[in-house]
C-alpha cells in the first residue's frame, strides 16, 4: 500500500515567541555570551524536533538582557529529583499496606526537606531558571499532592469506597490547583505571605494525622467508621485550605534578618515539646499554623468593621 506524498502528514512548525525576544547584540554582554545566545536561539528556531535529542533551551535575563541559554543547573534540579524520588518511594510503600505506612510518611517528610533545599540552593548559587521552577512545581504536585492523598486513602479512606476515592482526589486536585495558582502569581503577590496553605504544610497535616493515629490504634482502631469519617474530613479541609485566599506568613524574610535573642529560646522550647512526641508535636505546630490564617482573616475583618463604625 503506497502513500500519496502530497497527502502525507507533514510536521507543521509553529514558532513560539518568548515574552521578550532575545537581543544579545545589545551592549552590556560579553561577546562570547552574545554568540552563544545567538547559536542557541538559532537552534531553537531551526530544530525539527523529530530526532532523538536531549537538550533544554530557555530564555533568561542576564544583565537586563533576554538571551537564549542551553542546559540546566545541576545542583538545584538534583535536589528536586531526589524529592521526587522520595515521593515515588512513599507512593510504593503506601500501596504495600500494613507495616509500610511509617516508611511512606517518613518519605514525604524527606521530600519536603529536599524541596526546601532545592530552592535554597538555587538562590544561593544564583541558579534560578524557568525550567527549574516548572520541574519543582511538577515534583511538588506529586510529592505533596498525590503521595499524601494515596497515603491517607490506603490507610483510612479505602473502606469508604467511592466516597474515600472522592475525598483523596479532592486533596490531590486542590494541591495541583494551588501550585498552578502559585506559578501564575510569581512576582505579583507579596513574598512575605502565602496565599492559601503551602502544599508542603498541607502534606505534613495529612502525614502527621496518619502517624499520630498509628500510636493510638488501640483507642481508635483503623477499621472504625469514626476514624474513616475523621480522615475524610481532615483531608478535604487540608485541600480546601490550599486553594483558599487566606494569608499565611512565609517566614522568607528571616533568611537574612536579625531577630531578638528570645526567639532562640522559644525555638528551643518548641523543639523540646516536639521531641517528646515527634508526630504529635509536628501535628500540633501544623494545626496552629493552619489556624493562624483563619484567625488573621477574622481579626482583619473585625478591625475593618470597627474602623467603619
Amino acid at each position: 500500500m503506497s502513500i500519496d506524498q502530497d497527502n502525507a502528514p507533514q510536521l507543521i512548525k509553529t514558532p513560539i515567541e518568548p515574552t521578550s525576544t532575545p537581543d544579545p547584540t545589545q551592549s552590556g554582554l560579553p561577546k562570547a555570551l552574545q554568540s552563544e545566545s545567538l547559536r542557541n536561539h538559532h537552534l531553537a528556531e531551526t530544530d525539527d524536533y523529530d530526532g532523538l535529542t536531549f537538550e533544554v533551551i530557555e530564555h533568561a535575563k542576564v544583565a537586563d538582557k533576554t538571551i537564549a541559554q542551553k542546559g540546566v543547573y545541576l545542583i538545584p534540579n538534583s535536589f528536586t529529583l531526589l524529592s521526587l524520588l522520595a515521593a515515588f518511594y512513599s507512593i510504593t510503600q503506601s500501596a504495600l499496606g500494613e507495616g509500610h505506612y511509617m516508611r511512606a510518611s517518613v518519605a514525604i517528610f524527606i521530600s519536603a526537606l529536599l524541596d526546601g533545599l532545592d530552592g535554597r540552593a538555587a538562590r544561593l548559587l544564583n541558579a534560578q531558571s524557568p525550567f527549574g521552577e516548572q520541574l519543582d512545581s511538577l515534583a511538588d504536585c506529586i510529592a505533596f499532592g498525590l503521595a499524601p492523598a494515596l497515603l491517607i486513602y490506603h490507610y483510612a479512606l479505602e473502606p469508604l469506597g467511592r466516597i474515600g476515592i472522592a475525598c483523596a482526589f479532592v486533596y490531590a486536585a486542590c494541591a495541583a490547583l494551588r501550585l498552578a495558582r502559585f506559578n501564575v502569581q510569581i512576582g505579583i503577590v507579596d513574598k512575605k505571605y502565602f496565599v492559601g496553605v503551602a502544599s508542603p504544610l498541607a502534606a505534613i497535616l495529612v502525614t502527621t494525622f496518619v502517624m499520630v493515629h498509628m500510636d493510638w490504634q488501640a483507642e481508635l482502631p483503623r477499621n472504625t467508621l469514626m476514624l474513616q469519617i475523621m480522615a475524610a474530613a481532615w483531608v478535604v479541609i487540608a485541600g480546601f485550605l490550599m486553594v483558599s485566599n487566606l494569608k499565611y506568613y512565609s517566614f522568607k524574610e528571616f533568611d537574612k534578618k536579625r531577630v531578638p535573642f528570645v526567639a532562640l529560646i522559644v525555638i528551643i522550647f518548641v523543639l523540646g515539646i516536639v521531641l517528646y512526641n515527634i508526630p504529635a508535636g509536628l501535628l500540633a505546630i501544623s494545626v496552629i499554623y493552619a489556624l493562624s490564617g483563619i484567625v488573621t482573616a477574622i481579626w482583619s475583618k473585625l478591625k475593618r468593621a470597627t474602623a467603619k463604625a
